[in-house]
């Protein structure tokens, strides 16, 4: 009997559907909240820049453990380290639960991603590399897609889209997010500790086998998870790597739950999801909205426009986020299609995936930190970095938008036709 073709985005197993639906219902309101942030940001840095930049570089923390840092850094070094925590916890759950699996579900987004990386990067560098003014340090920035954002679109205007496509934006910003802490411990990292880095990896080590001894418990993990975190950051590699490493040893199965807990029966989730539950509202009702606050507050006026995107930086970045993410993630797509000779899920057309990586140009979040990370905050390739984050990221989210609500019209108007015809024939 011959084996069935092999779909694109065909149905989801009961895991990645569950894994789907939690993180819909977080991140519209993460995205509500990430844009509220960003308003502010960008009202208080044009009405009071003045008093925006005292409060931005009031520095805070104990000298002693040379944690006396601005406001802006912990917002940056701190409070990202609990959303990439949830990250981590996410990339947990897609690979023990959801499409990543299965390595023939796992290879679309993992490829959609990795296309999506290297488009964008490439553009940045062509455009840096042959002006005279280019800096080639960037050209991470246009890389990463912004998971808070481009749900809160896809909530808005895709209702009736099929969740396999859902999911797989989910996925492939997951796994966007991964590459780019790759790219931020392996690239902006200048100088490393080797004890600080082996004492925040033998913590990682001990909070896991904590867990697993199920001593499961807020006042021994939260402080070892702090203890990791200090290390990291001490240790020169950026401190929100750490909250990565903590979310990846966090048990994702009902099996390794009911050991972790000690428990009789078989729980229905895993110790992964009920922590995302716990630390989303966190991470998307405080942290990532704060660190916006801090990260998007730049001065806006004609001149400043003007002066940002005559800037080669800017023009790298915008072209990136806005022609580079659609292009690598629509090219890598088709060709694990052409190579595999897998074909799209019946209803599906490449229109849905080419708007899929339209709204993938939403950087936003992990752009703005791999700006800072790659020329400093103040400097003036920053500011123009913001800009183009901040219009490429709304540019991207309006042509996204526009392309999916026409494909989600599309979809409602074929599957209700589609079901009549079946029932007609049935």
């Amino acid at each position: 009997m011959p084996t069935p073709a092999r779909r694109l985005f065909d149905a989801l197993s009961p895991g990645s559907e569950r894994n789907l639906l939690d993180t819909l219902r977080e991140e519209r309101v993460g995205g509500a909240l990430l844009l509220v942030g960003t308003v502010v940001a960008l009202l208080w840095a044009n009405i009071a820049p003045a008093s925006y930049t005292a409060v931005s570089d009031t520095v805070v923390g104990p000298a002693a453990l040379h944690l006396d840092l601005t406001l802006a850094t912990w917002a940056t070094d701190g409070l990202l380290a609990i959303f990439f925590f949830v990250v981590g916890l996410e990339l947990k759950r897609e690979i023990v639960a959801g499409e990543l699996r299965n390595p023939r579900t796992a290879v679309v987004p993992i490829v959609a991603a990795v296309g999506g990386m290297v488009v964008p990067a490439a553009l940045y560098l062509a455009v840096n590399l042959t002006s005279p003014d280019g800096n080639a340090r960037g050209w991470a920035v246009p890389t990463a897609t912004d998971i808070a954002f481009a749900v809160s679109v896809l909530a808005i205007v895709g209702r009736s889209l099929p969740n396999a496509l859902r999911a797989f934006l989910l996925t492939l910003a997951v796994v966007d997010d991964l590459l780019a802490i790759i790219v931020i411990g392996a690239v902006y990292t200048e100088s490393v500790s080797a004890l600080w880095l082996v004492v925040g990896a033998a913590t990682v080590v001990v909070f896991a086998l904590v867990i697993r001894r199920g001593w499961v418990s807020g006042w021994l993990l939260v402080p070892l998870g702090l203890v990791a975190w200090a290390a990291v950051h001490a240790s020169g590699v950026h401190a929100t790597i750490a909250g990565v490493a903590l979310g990846l040893v966090v048990p994702a199965t009902p099996e390794a739950t009911r050991r972790a807990l000690r428990l009789d029966a078989l729980p229905q989730d895993s110790l992964a999801e009920r922590w995302e539950h716990v630390w989303r509202p966190l991470s998307a009702g405080i942290a990532v909205p704060v660190f916006a606050l801090f990260a998007a507050g730049v001065t806006l006026s004609a001149g400043t426009l003007a002066t940002s995107f005559a800037d080669p930086v800017a023009q790298g970045v915008a072209l990136g986020l806005v022609v580079g993410k659609p292009l690598g993630i629509l090219g890598a797509t088709w060709l694990v299609a052409r190579f595999t000779r897998a074909a799209l899920a019946p209803g599906l057309g490449w229109p849905d995936v080419g708007a899929v990586g339209l709204l993938g140009g939403i950087g936003f979040t992990v752009s703005l930190l791999v700006g800072e990370l790659a020329f400093g905050a103040g400097s003036p390739h920053d500011e123009h970095v913001v800009v183009a984050v901040l219009v490429a990221s709304l540019v991207a989210a309006v042509l996204g938008g526009a392309a999916l609500f026409q494909r989600d019209r599309h979809h409602a108007h074929v599957e209700p036709r589609a079901s009549r015809d079946t029932d007609q024939t049935g």
